[in-house]
């Protein structure tokens, strides 16, 4: 018995007409009616996600020499863990790439807030400023504050659709069979790219700080030092954003996988790790606002944001440490 043949049978034993299993595969009526009458054959994925819908394995579609229908068995056998099929870990992965550059882009603007206010205050000290220092620290903040708020909006908005996955970043689970090799081979075909956006943002957020030893070299003022530092954060926001939207991809893999991060040893490291970086997170947000309200020195005090990342990962390091020694004992 031939593929067609065989998808033909368990369509029918499973009692689904032409139209519902093209609904369940993503194809049209007539893709199932020429599988079915051995015109065309389905891709790979196709006849993965119909092994799983079906509960026969690859072989048994594939090899005509096979007649008796062999039953699905799963990569990782796993007592009470729930089962992600092919089609929820294609769905996870294609939203996870979409969300990544709107996620990278929505950072991008809060690095890109207070330039607006360093600008401003530097002008307002021009001698034919039309406007106040005091008005342009007002104007400043205003749009600080907008492109924040637009920027949380884009993290909801992004973020929501995801949550029906947040158990595979914090529970154990398992792949259905089959579904490790596809995304394994969407990992290799990745990687370059992650590899590329990777070096291009570490080395973009490296040469960041040459454009202040220029100001200083050749001009040590305050209108060139602002400029200066505005030109930093621009290049710092593209290198952060390659960083980020290539690590929020790469996320997806290693959620499905289980690897990096994400192992099952690691998620339980990180329910402690995620309390304490709500806590710390709050207040290093907290502790900065505090610093530049009080000071005024907004185009000095984002230097808290990377001591606080650094320092978040001691953190965490220490949080893993405890977790470790705790299962230990």
């Amino acid at each position: 018995m031939n593929l067609s043949e065989k998808i033909l049978q368990l369509r029918k034993k499973n009692g689904w007409s032409q139209e519902e299993l093209a609904e369940k595969c993503n194809v049209s009526r007539q893709s199932v009616s020429k599988w079915e009458g051995g015109v065309s054959i389905p891709d790979l994925d196709k006849i993965l996600l119909m092994s799983q819908m079906f509960g026969v394995t690859t072989d048994y579609l594939l090899k005509d020499e096979v007649d008796a229908e062999e039953y699905l068995q799963t990569d990782d056998p796993l007592d009470g863990a729930r089962r992600v099929s092919l089609q929820e870990a294609n769905q996870f992965m294609e939203l996870r790439k979409s969300a990544a550059p709107r996620i990278a882009f929505g950072v991008m603007l809060c690095i890109f807030s207070p330039i607006a206010l360093l600008v401003l205050g530097a002008m307002s000290e021009l001698p034919k400023c039309p406007f106040s220092e005091d008005a342009a620290g007002g104007i400043g903040l205003i749009i600080l504050i907008i492109m924040i708020a637009i920027a949380v909006t884009i993290f909801i908005l992004t973020e929501n659709p995801l949550h029906a996955y947040e158990f595979l970043e914090k529970e154990n689970f398992e792949l259905e069979y089959g579904v490790r090799g596809v995304v394994t081979e969407r990992w290799k075909a990745y990687q370059s790219t992650y590899t590329w956006k990777i070096t291009v943002g570490v080395v973009l957020c490296i040469l960041s700080v040459i454009p202040l030893f220029v100001a200083a070299i050749f001009d040590p003022s305050d209108i060139y030092y602002v400029w200066s530092l505005v030109i930093l954060l621009a290049i710092v926001a593209i290198g952060v954003f390659l960083l980020i939207e290539a690590g929020t991809i790469k996320g997806s893999f290693d959620r499905l996988l289980q690897e990096g991060d994400y192992t099952r040893e690691n998620k339980h490291a990180d329910k402690l790790i995620g309390t304490v970086a709500g806590i710390y997170w709050t207040g290093a947000t907290a502790v900065y606002l505090a610093i530049s309200f009080i000071t005024m020195n907004w185009e000095k005090t984002w230097i808290v944001w990377p001591v606080a990342g650094v320092l978040f990962g001691v953190v965490a390091g220490i949080c893993r440490a405890v977790r470790g020694n705790g299962k230990s004992e």
